[in-house]
């Protein structure tokens, strides 16, 4: 196993070293076993593995674990990786990288701006599922009936990835939550979607359009500080929804505050005819490589 060539990468950060980090190894075909068991020793949300190295029917093979399970995407680790094929696999520097995950192929542009660009992919179709009880499932974040704003629905989202969508009245309500894990391993018996995101339209910084928490404890993870995925559910959720009164959305999403991991999310959605169009951005940096010995 020597020899085995890995990043990590910040991915969403607002500053070095906050956001979501990311081990992505480049192994080629390593057994399911040995992938889950270095997932489990990175203890990273996920870590991600290249299969190929070489493109097959346009994109390359890659394959997503968390320290507890392969899942088929993730919205952090498809952008970490879309970037380390980018500036390491590839023979030059595309803009546009397609990775083939088990949820199916997911396309990652790139561009330029001044503060060194902007990843960018495109999720597959959002699927709703059924919507939850606002009284049931206040007390599974520990916080009050009232602090749900129920002009919206508390809803099931998935983007490849399925969530559950709790929309709040407030930062402060926001900032109380807190999983009661008996309560909330109860509800997700029963449920589709396992990890729940939280958000309002009151962001800590006046810059951004919403604050953000996810709480995945179905992960052995009790907060993740910046989630491409559960994001993605949200942007569909918004546009559906009328969020802001109209079926298309352009935010930025701010993630990680309450665990002191910062992170920024680009969200677009549109509502139209045939389906909802979701794409999740973000910025990506190397901040480490190394070989697996």
């Amino acid at each position: 196993m020597g020899g085995i060539r890995f990043y990590i990468v910040d991915v969403f950060a607002e500053e070095k070293y906050a956001g979501n980090q990311l081990a992505v190894f480049r192994t080629g075909e390593l057994s399911d076993q040995l992938m889950q068991r270095i997932a489990k020793e990175m203890h990273y949300s996920e870590t991600t593995f290249i299969i190929a190295e070489s493109a097959r029917d346009g994109g390359y093979d890659v394959r997503i674990f968390t320290p507890a399970e392969e899942v088929p995407f993730a919205g952090h680790p498809t952008l970490g990786t879309a970037h380390i094929l980018r500036t390491e696999v590839a023979p030059s520097p595309p803009e546009q990288i397609v990775l083939n995950l088990k949820v199916g192929p997911i396309p990652v542009s790139f561009k330029d701006d001044d503060a060194g660009g902007i990843y960018s992919m495109k999720q597959i179709e959002p699927t709703f599922g059924d919507r939850l009880d606002a009284q049931a499932l206040a007390p599974v974040l520990n916080i009050e009936v009232a602090d749900i704003d129920t002009r919206f629905p508390v809803e099931q989202v998935s983007t490849g990835l399925p969530f559950i969508i709790v929309p709040l009245r407030s930062l402060d309500a926001l900032r109380r939550a807190r999983v009661d894990r008996t309560r909330y391993f109860d509800l997700i018996a029963n449920t589709w979607a396992k990890p729940v995101l939280a958000f309002t339209d009151q962001p800590h910084k006046p810059r951004n359009d919403i604050a953000v928490r996810v709480f995945v404890d179905c992960f052995d993870i009790p907060e993740d500080p910046a989630t491409g995925s559960g994001n993605g559910c949200l942007a569909a959720y918004l546009a559906r929804h009328r969020y802001w009164g109209e079926p298309h959305i352009d935010v930025r999403a701010e993630q990680g505050y309450e665990i002191g991991r910062p992170s920024l999310l680009y969200l677009h959605a549109e509502d139209q005819e045939g389906g909802i169009d979701v794409f999740v951005g973000g910025r990506v940096v190397t901040v480490a490589q190394g070989e697996l010995v």
